[in-house]
């Protein structure tokens, strides 16, 4: 089965990745210097309504559907914000219209400004801005906030942390710069289109995808880590195989922590498998009305390129660039490695009015992804929020990315010293063990 084969991703990862570059992608790009446009709301109906739209029918999650896989707990979904509140609601909103419960969805507050955002103090053009009434009066997800700015590897820690004093034995993860779409027009092997008969969203997926694990657990005693879909944009977290190689190595706070923990998992033999859950895309921009992941008559899956390149000398720069939404869409999942979808519903799509628009939200989404991954770099983008000076913990913007910096080379030198080795292939590169840490001399030459 699909969701039993090695994990390409990890592959990828142990062949010299590093998978977390996201998230401190996030905080660099939010304060690196140099002009910037202002954000704006991102999802304008949210401050005039108490409940949001209706998402659409097919997506709605079914009543306790964690009990149909046997899960003695519905599982939660930890996403972590720092910064850009238009690329967090845009997340929180594309899991929710995909079938993910909002109260199973936990946004983890780590902005290090205490009670700044619950008490409105920040504005929305502050980086750290975040919008508790939105978050769970309207939408109604939870909201956890963390003490202090963690680091990604605290933060990791701190998920396992939720975990051990909530009792919970499993625990979804995702980053906060994805958008997210159940398989809507069918994925072979995995579940028919929305309008058959079986059909499964995200959420289903990923309730199956925790129940195969259990029950290679129990039948077969796998000792499984993790699930990964579209490597960790979503994943799937087992806390006691954190617990059972120490937890995620905050001396290695940024690049390279997922190459120490994701190694010692391996060298620990517990498995760490790609499953199919649906399109969760890397991105770095956000449509320009998230109403239409509700599907919204009159309300086009249009997206904004914060960053766009310099237009032509007799162009007109006074637009941004934009797209809209096409009939044709996109084809293929960005940032996941998921299977296409299926063809019928492809090439049928334009007489189905609800697969068209689903295409045209997969169009968008590829071009989200196109342009963080382009040939002018992922980190070019400078449509985040850079104001709320005179706030509540303003930091200075060079001073946080020179720091960023140096806290990040600190973690690469640590991993150098700790494992003798300079890349992520500690297994398959190095052939080191787990009891080998802090005991081998360096394997290159300066």
């Amino acid at each position: 089965m699909l969701s039993k084969m090695p994990s390409r991703r990890l592959t990828t990862l142990l062949a010299g990745s590093s998978a977390f570059v996201i998230f401190i992608f996030l905080l660099r790009t939010a304060f690196s210097t140099g002009s910037s446009s202002s954000s704006s709301d991102p999802f304008p109906l949210l401050s005039t309504v108490s409940a949001p739209p209706p998402i659409p029918k097919w997506n709605q999650p079914r009543k306790d559907i964690h009990k149909t896989y046997n899960l003695p707990l519905a599982p939660p979904l930890l996403i972590g914000f720092t910064r850009s509140w238009p690329i967090l609601l845009q997340a929180v909103v594309s899991y929710i219209t995909a079938g993910w419960p909002p109260s199973q969805i936990y946004v983890v507050e780590n902005t290090g400004t205490q009670l700044a955002n619950k008490h409105g103090k920040l504005s929305l053009q502050n980086p750290f801005f975040l919008n508790h009434t939105q978050l769970g009066s309207v939408l109604g997800v939870n909201i956890i906030q963390t003490p202090v700015l963690l680091s990604f590897a605290q933060l990791q820690n701190y998920y396992l942390h939720l975990a051990l004093t909530r009792d919970w034995p499993y625990y979804f993860w995702s980053h906060q710069d994805v958008l997210t779409l159940s398989f809507e027009a069918g994925l072979d092997d995995v579940t028919p289109p929305y309008n058959q008969p079986g059909y499964k969203t995200v959420y289903e997926l990923g309730c199956q995808a925790l129940h195969e694990a259990r029950t290679a657990q129990d039948e077969r005693d796998e000792k499984w880590a993790v699930r990964f879909f579209a490597y960790d944009h979503l994943a799937l977290v087992n806390p006691a195989a954190y617990e059972a190689v120490g937890g995620w190595d905050t001396l290695i706070p940024y690049y390279m922590t997922d190459c120490d923990m994701h190694s010692r998992l391996l060298m620990d033999n517990w498995t760490m498998l790609d499953a199919p859950g649906g399109t969760v895309t890397d991105t770095s921009s956000a449509l320009r009305d998230l109403a239409a992941l509700y599907r919204m008559d009159g309300v086009e899956p249009d997206l904004v390129d914060p960053n766009p390149p310099a237009p032509p000398e007799e162009a007109d720069t006074s637009d941004k660039r934009h797209t809209k939404r096409r009939g044709q869409g996109a084809r293929k999942a960005q940032g996941g490695g998921q299977q296409e979808e299926n063809a019928d519903s492809i090439n049928n799509k334009a007489s189905d009015p609800n697969l068209d628009y689903y295409w045209a939200l997969r169009h968008a989404s590829d071009l989200m992804f196109w342009s963080k991954h382009g040939e002018r770099g992922r980190n070019t983008w400078q449509g985040g929020q850079h104001g709320g000076q005179g706030e509540p913990y303003h930091y200075p913007a060079e001073g946080f990315a020179e720091a960023i910096d140096v806290v990040t080379e600190a973690g690469r030198e640590v991993y150098r010293r700790k494992w003798g080795h300079r890349d992520c292939d500690l297994i398959a590169g190095a052939g080191l063990k787990i009891d080998d840490q802090w005991r081998v001399e360096k394997d290159w030459k300066d």
